[in-house]
């Protein structure tokens, strides 16, 4: 196993998939949780000096915070619709309750400034077809700069992958060399057989490597995640007969910012895209569920 890659297991505390600091991480910014609510269950989030996304993988829930109430409708699955989403800031203490069994991805960044509460309606997120032919893929721009500003340093964004098609492809990077240098987890789910309940049947494969000669080629499942501090990653391939999903997480030292880099050896690709049809099913989700 890659020191990079944490399968599903690796990271549960206290009943919940997935927790994971910057300092579990090894950098300096990012991190996530995921959170499993029964229904009617109520829990107590404190974001301590980092600023956060709640957003619904399923289920929905409501969210008390500085004295402010949001309801989250959220979806059936990441595979059936976009959803609503809350933002909440550094030094805040929320309280979730869930209206049905609910999972919860909690994208985290260490911020400097505190801004206020606030509500992201799935009917204002913008949904992109990104690529042509088998490197389509949807990006739900839910979190990233320009559609929402409303952050200090976390930005976050989610993709769908047809089964068999390539996403994050070119490879690209957004380390060190660039202009903002950011910090990044991919937090995967793969759908099972029906295409929209997610299941460890299925699979992807995903690659990082580095121009010194580091690589590291992976299978992943639902529920693992992937943590990128430096070099090109790309692609994610989804296996034939299994939609990929993934969550994306950035943050770095400087301005919000996706600034990224493509691999030269590979940018040639995005020129072939021009003029060539994207595939027929993507966009696979909007705010009104799924789109075929």
């Amino acid at each position: 196993m890659s020191d990079l890659h944490r399968p599903l297991g690796t990271l549960t505390a206290a009943g919940d998939p997935v927790v994971l600091t910057p300092a579990d991480a090894g950098w300096d910014r990012v991190g996530l949780r995921v959170l499993v609510l029964a229904p009617g269950e109520t829990r107590l989030l404190e974001t301590g000096d980092h600023e956060a996304f709640l957003l619904p993988l399923s289920g929905g829930c409501t969210v008390d915070v500085d004295g402010e109430r949001f309801t989250l409708r959220g979806r059936e699955s990441v595979f059936t619709g976009v959803t609503d989403f809350a933002y909440l800031p550094r030094d805040a203490t929320a309280e979730i309750r869930a209206d049905r069994a609910t999972e919860l991805a909690v994208p985290l960044a260490r911020c400097e400034r505190r801004l206020t509460p606030a509500y992201g309606p799935a009917d204002r997120v913008p949904v992109e077809t990104r690529g042509a032919g088998p490197a389509t893929r949807q990006v739900t721009n839910f979190g990233v700069p320009g559609a929402w500003d409303h952050a200090d340093r976390l930005m976050a964004c989610e993709l769908i992958t047809p089964d068999g098609n390539w996403s994050s492809y070119p490879p690209h990077k957004h380390d060190r060399t660039c202009p903002v240098p950011n910090e990044e987890v991919y937090y995967f789910r793969v759908a099972g057989r029906d295409g929209v309940t997610p299941s460890r049947e299925g699979f992807a494969l995903h690659r990082t490597y580095t121009a010194e000669g580091a690589e590291h080629d992976v299978p992943v499942r639902d529920g693992d995640v992937f943590l990128i501090p430096e070099g090109y990653h790309g692609p994610c391939a989804a296996a034939p007969g299994y939609p990929l999903y993934y969550l994306n997480v950035l943050a770095g030292p400087g301005p919000r910012a996706m600034d990224f880099h493509d691999d030269p050896a590979h940018a040639w690709v995005r020129d072939t895209w021009a003029g060539r049809p994207p595939d027929p099913r993507v966009p696979v989700t909007g705010a009104q569920g799924r789109t075929r």
